[in-house]
């Protein structure tokens, strides 16, 4: 399980109304200080959001355009040999653009037609709770900054390539998009944090960084993975396990590294078996029940 001293850079209110991300001294944007303002302009625009209004967007630079079209660019020869059948597909039919960045808008008119998911902006870490209940209305919480330029293929926390290049090119696919729904609505279901926990552990080694058997090979369907450069070329050589709720929803792991070991499903029937089968039954009594397994 993660626990809450590692989150990503948290968003503060100021006195005066402004809005600061507060950046960690290991993060590559720490000394840049006109990129830590931009990270400050765009987290306000999500601040002032309300449910219900206009998605805003974001009027951004040719250097951040630049970063997207470099990651898209690098990361389509890599799908092509990582990703599961079933991601490739979705990704096809979305047709994110690759020259730009799209606004939240943009990506939720997209995915509407296919799955019905829908995307609203984000200043950074969303509640736990409040995220995942989200999915069970269909509706992703995203940040839309871009990664410090000194490291295009890298970042240390979820920016619009992971949000989207991840995970809107998975929501793209009617299964993969029915078990993130089935994972909030078990969140909205839970009384319990712990309870809300576990399953966000579940999801994290499953539709984050989930792999699957296909033809023989090991794909990765997860979007923590196929958003990853650097993922991409290691996770193969991780520690593989089986499907196994029990342990997925018990082991420590480090959010800002290389995931060390994977769970892998045999097919994606048997992830909706499996998986699908917990989001769908899971109660306040099943961590409890699991726990006492492992």
């Amino acid at each position: 399980m993660f626990e809450d001293g590692q989150l990503y850079s948290p968003v503060s209110t100021k006195d005066d109304g402004s809005v600061e991300v507060h950046l960690g001294e290991n993060h590559p944007g720490f000394r840049d200080e006109a990129y830590r303002a931009r990270r400050n302009d765009i987290a306000e625009i999500a601040v002032a959001w309300s449910p219900g209004a206009p998605i805003p967007t974001v009027d951004y630079t040719e250097g951040e355009q630049d970063i997207w079209r470099e990651v898209a660019r690098e990361l389509a020869p890599k799908h092509e040999k990582h990703a599961h059948s079933e991601y490739l597909h979705a990704k096809e039919a979305l047709g994110l653009p690759s020259d730009h960045v799209p606004q939240l808008g943009e990506v939720g008119e997209r995915l509407v037609p296919l799955t019905g998911f829908t995307y609203v902006p984000a200043p950074g870490l969303v509640p736990l709770r409040e995220f995942y209940e989200s999915l069970g209305r269909r509706e992703f919480h995203s940040t839309q900054y871009l990664r410090h330029p000194s490291q295009p293929l890298y970042t240390p926390e979820p920016d619009i390539i992971h949000e989207v290049m991840g995970h809107a090119n998975q929501l793209a696919s009617p299964r993969f998009a029915a078990l993130t729904e089935a994972a909030g609505k078990a969140t909205a279901r839970a009384e319990l944090d712990d309870t809300v926990k576990f399953i966000a552990d579940v999801f994290w080694f499953t539709l984050e960084f989930g792999v699957m058997w296909e033809d023989g090979d090991l794909k990765a369907y997860g979007a923590g993975i196929l958003s990853s450069y650097g993922e991409m070329d290691e996770y193969a050589h991780m520690e593989i396990r089986p499907l196994d709720i029990a342990e997925m929803g018990t082991i420590n792991y480090d959010i800002t590294a290389y995931q060390p070991v994977l769970f892998a499903a045999d097919s994606l029937d048997q992830l909706e078996d499996v998986v699908g089968t917990f989001f769908d039954t899971c109660d306040d009594e099943t961590p409890s029940r699991l726990k006492a397994t492992v």
